[in-house]
C-alpha cells in the first residue's frame, strides 16, 4: 500500500493495521507525518486546548534489583549515595507540591528489595490521612514486585494498595513492550505481558493509568509499532488508559550507552503515536527530555497534554538531561504557540483555564 493510500485512510478517521504504520514511520517524511498526526489531534481536540498538571516527581528510594542498563539512577544498597526518604521528608516534599497548587505526586523508585505491599499500604494511607492530593503512583514493575514479596496475585495486590490511597497507576517501565528489547536492556525486570497484565487489573478495578514508550535504545521501527499496536488492542478492551507519553532514551551516564535520539526522530514517533492509538484521548509531549522548544514544536505534531511542571525529577536528571520549566513558563509557551492552557488533573478534568490574550 503507497503512502498516498495511507493518507487517505488517516484522513477518512480509519483504523492503520501495523503493516501501514510501519509504512508511515518508514517512507513519509517529518512534514506529512506532523500534518496528519496535527488532524487526528484536531479532529479529538477541535479547541486548541493544550492541558497541563502541577505535580511532583517523589522518587522515594533509588536502590533498585532491577539494575536496568539503560537507567542512570538506581544504585545498589550500599552505596554511598544510595538512599530511603523518610516519611517526614516525603511529607515535607508533599506540603510544598500542595502549595505551588499542586494536585498530583507521582511517586516511583527503585524496586527495592526490602521494601514490600505492608510499607506502602502504610505510607498511602499515612498520606491521604494528611494531605488531600491524588496518588499517581507505582510502576507495573513495583506493583509486580511487591506482589511476588507478598505471595499474593496482582489483582490482590492493587485491591489492597487501592484500600489504602494508590488512585492512579503512572505507565513507567514499559520501554519497549517487545521482549527481545527487554531482555537486552533490562533482563532483570518483568516482561511485556507482566506490565499489561498490571495495566489491565488495575483498569478492572477502575484504576486509571498512562501509559509510556522509552524509545531509541536498541528497538526497531517494526517494535515501536508493535509497542503502539498493543497498547491499543489493550485500551480497546478496558479504555482505562487516560494518555501516551512517548519519550526518548537518554543514554548520559548509564552502562548501555549509545546516542540520544535526534529531534526529528522524536517528532516523528510522536506523529505515529497520534495517528494509531485512535482510541487515546490524549498525547503528552516530552519537555523533560526534549527540552521546552520542541515539546512546543510537538504541539502541532499530535501532542495536546504538556504534562507536568515537575517540581521535582531526578531519574532522567540522573543521565546529564535537567530542563526545568515553572507553571507560568509552561503556561507562556501553550499560548506562544498559539493555544489556550488550561490546568488539569491527573483524569483530565479541567481546573483552570488561562486567558490566551
Amino acid at each position: 500500500m503507497g503512502i498516498e493510500t495511507i493518507v487517505r485512510k488517516v484522513a477518512g478517521n480509519e483504523r492503520l493495521d501495523a503493516d501501514e504504520g510501519l509504512a508511515l514511520l518508514r517512507h513519509a517524511d517529518l512534514l506529512t507525518l506532523g500534518e496528519l498526526a496535527g488532524s487526528v489531534r484536531k479532529r479529538l481536540h477541535p479547541e486548541r486546548m493544550v492541558t497541563f498538571i502541577v505535580d511532583r516527581n517523589i522518587n522515594y528510594t533509588n536502590i533498585c534489583v532491577n539494575k536496568c542498563k539503560f537507567c542512570a539512577f538506581y544504585r545498589e544498597a550500599g552505596s554511598p549515595d544510595a538512599y530511603v526518604l523518610t516519611r517526614e521528608e516525603i511529607f515535607k516534599k508533599i506540603e510544598e507540591t500542595i502549595d505551588l497548587g499542586g494536585t498530583q505526586i507521582l511517586m516511583q523508585g527503585g524496586v527495592h528489595p526490602d521494601l514490600g505491599i505492608e510499607y506502602f499500604e502504610d505510607l498511602f494511607s499515612s498520606i491521604k490521612s494528611r494531605f488531600t492530593i491524588q496518588i499517581h503512583s507505582l510502576s507495573p514493575s513495583e506493583i509486580s514486585y511487591v506482589a511476588r514479596k507478598a505471595k499474593i496475585g496482582i489483582a490482590d495486590a492493587l485491591k489492597r494498595l487501592k484500600v489504602s490511597g494508590l488512585d492512579s497507576i503512572p505507565g513507567g517501565g514499559a520501554e519497549i513492550l517487545v521482549d527481545r528489547v527487554r531482555e537486552q536492556v533490562s533482563p532483570n525486570k518483568i516482561r511485556w505481558r507482566d506490565w499489561m497484565d498490571v495495566m489491565k487489573e488495575a483498569h478492572r478495578l477502575g484504576m486509571p493509568t498512562t501509559a509510556t514508550m522509552m524509545f531509541g535504545s536498541l528497538e526497531t521501527q517494526e517494535e515501536i509499532v508493535q509497542h503502539l499496536v498493543r497498547l491499543r488492542d489493550l485500551q480497546d478492551e478496558t479504555q482505562g488508559f487516560t494518555a501516551f507519553i512517548p519519550w526518548t532514551y537518554q543514554p548520559g551516564n548509564t552502562e548501555l550507552g549509545g546516542r540520544p535520539a535526534t529531534a526529528v526522530e522524536y517528532l516523528k514517533v510522536l506523529s505515529l503515536s497520534r495517528i494509531m492509538l485512535d482510541n487515546f484521548m490524549n498525547i503528552q509531549a516530552s519537555w523533560v527530555t526534549q527540552g521546552a522548544k520542541i515539546a512546543q514544536v510537538a504541539l502541532e505534531f499530535g501532542a495536546n497534554d504538556f504534562g507536568s511542571t515537575m517540581i521535582e525529577e531526578n531519574v532522567v536528571a540522573a543521565a546529564g538531561v535537567s530542563f526545568r520549566m515553572t507553571r507560568q513558563e509552561i503556561v507562556n509557551i501553550i499560548k506562544d504557540a498559539g493555544y489556550m492552557p488550561a490546568q488539569r488533573d491527573t483524569t483530565y478534568n479541567i481546573l483552570s483555564v488561562e486567558s490566551n490574550l
